[in-house]
């Protein structure tokens, strides 16, 4: 058996960075993974899809290049395989990065295999057994398959399927209009082909307020965008044209017919091979590990980060675990989950950026609040890139004038935000926005004008 100061179950965005904390104080750290060092983010989110984002991008503003007064002489076309080499580049790139600094590690051993508990303090990989005082879980999530009637008897595809996709579907159906199935909507829509949303809610990323969701919605249909929300008839069969989709009983076109079907309803933990059973760590009713504040599970010595943990969805989110629990164990800091403030983006174009709580949250809450908001057609740079779809909007506490959240749906929506998340963050007033002299011309230069017309909702 193999001693180690700690074993790290997972090379996500969690556990590559605790393991060089461990390194760096000289302790003996082992970091296990059974597929692709860098988790989802690397290798099958962020990296690839944002690299598709920048693509579709390009053909999109290639074909409006006439109003730009610029002329490229003749249509435009889309080679998917390059466009695919391009992604997988950036991909390997990042992978082959993180392998190289863990494995440069002296204090480090990366082990390949499928990790296993045998009790708490010990761990099986294939043929050999590991054993440390402090394990740390940094597992991950997957896709969640839908029990919809004739799932399994169709082929689909899910977020790691679609990324080596090196070919143009003719008509992509989408089942789930949230953030990761929107993205993919404008992506293969913009690449040429037709593309349909199943949404089985009443409307898109229902988490979002009713303005937001209208607004998206309105964009993605403005490029031919197929969406059926309502849909509560979801099955699937096979077609003599592809795949046949049931959308809804009650009114429209009862099916769509697709050539392809992506799978994007959610995400489920990977928490289910682990033998978490036998270490005695728990979890909830969807099988996320339970933690408290400080991201222990409920047996001495072992911790959980990212997606498993249930406490965030995003690389961000995994990556500030990582600075939590480092923080706790190494600088004598006494960090908490509670203490987060949550912001993230949907990476359409024109990109979402969002902090905090929005009007409807913030309203259920019990808040005294505020609203102001702006269209983009008084943001003087949306003008002058000509990119002026999409709103502002800020909400605040009316009794103690902080600012509880705030959306940006608009050109740089996704950086632009930073500037409401980083004065949430140290609890400022609306205020201390209000009275900023911002740089112009950019989009963050309206939200002290954004302040200024707020009013009760």
């Amino acid at each position: 058996m193999k001693h180690f100061d700690a074993i790290i179950i997972g090379a996500g965005q969690a556990g590559p960075s605790l393991a060089g904390r461990f390194n760096d104080a000289g302790k003996t750290v082992a970091i296990i993974e059974r597929k692709h060092v860098g988790g989802t983010c690397v290798n099958t989110g962020c990296k690839p899809t944002k690299t598709l984002v920048a693509s579709a991008y390009a053909a999109h503003l290639a074909r409006r290049a006439a109003e730009y007064g610029v002329g490229i002489g003749g249509g435009v076309t889309v080679d998917m395989q390059a466009v695919m080499r391009r992604s997988h580049k950036v991909t390997l790139d990042s992978r082959h990065g993180n392998e190289n600094w863990l494995e440069g590690m002296p204090n480090c051993q990366l082990i390949r295999g499928h990790a296993r508990f045998e009790s708490s303090n010990v761990i099986r990989v294939d043929h050999e057994l590991l054993t440390a005082p402090q394990i740390f879980l940094n597992v991950g999530s997957r896709a969640t398959i839908p029990d919809f009637a004739g799932v399994g008897d169709i082929p689909y595809m899910t977020n790691t399927d679609i990324v080596l996709l090196d070919r143009l579907p003719k008509h992509l159906v989408i089942v789930g209009g949230s953030y990761i199935g929107l993205e993919y909507a404008q992506i293969y829509r913009r690449f040429g082909a037709e593309v349909t949303v199943v949404e089985k809610g009443p409307r898109l990323i229902g988490r979002e307020d009713e303005d937001i969701s209208a607004a998206v919605r309105e964009i993605l249909e403005a490029e031919g965008i197929h969406i059926r929300t309502n849909a509560e008839c979801i099955r699937f069969r096979q077609h003599a044209d592809g795949i046949a989709v049931g959308v809804n009983c009650q009114e429209g076109e009862p099916e769509v017919i697709g050539s392809d079907v992506l799978l994007a309803v959610g995400r489920r933990p990977n928490t289910d091979d682990l033998g978490l059973d036998k270490a005695g760590i728990e979890l909830d009713a969807r099988g996320f590990i339970k933690v408290d504040d400080r991201l222990a599970t409920n047996v001495d010595g072992i911790w959980a980060m990212g997606d498993c943990n249930g406490r965030g969805a995003f690389t961000h989110t995994a990556y500030n675990d990582f600075e939590i629990v480092a923080a706790n164990l190494f600088d004598g800091e006494n960090r908490k989950v509670s203490q987060r403030l949550l912001g993230y983006a949907l990476f359409i174009d024109p990109p979402l950026g969002r902090v905090g709580m929005g009007e409807e949250e913030a309203r259920k809450a019990g808040h005294d609040v505020l609203v102001g908001t702006r269209p983009m057609t008084n943001v003087g740079r949306a003008v002058e890139k000509g990119e002026t779809k999409g709103f502002m909007k800020i909400v605040a506490d009316a009794k103690t004038k902080k600012i509880l959240g705030a959306a940006l749906l608009g050109t740089g929506g996704d950086e632009a935000i930073h500037g409401v998340l980083e004065l949430m963050n140290v609890g400022a007033s609306y205020d201390d926005l209000r009275w900023a002299v911002p740089i112009h011309p950019t989009v963050s230069e309206l939200w002290p004008t954004v302040v200024l017309s707020m009013k009760p909702a």
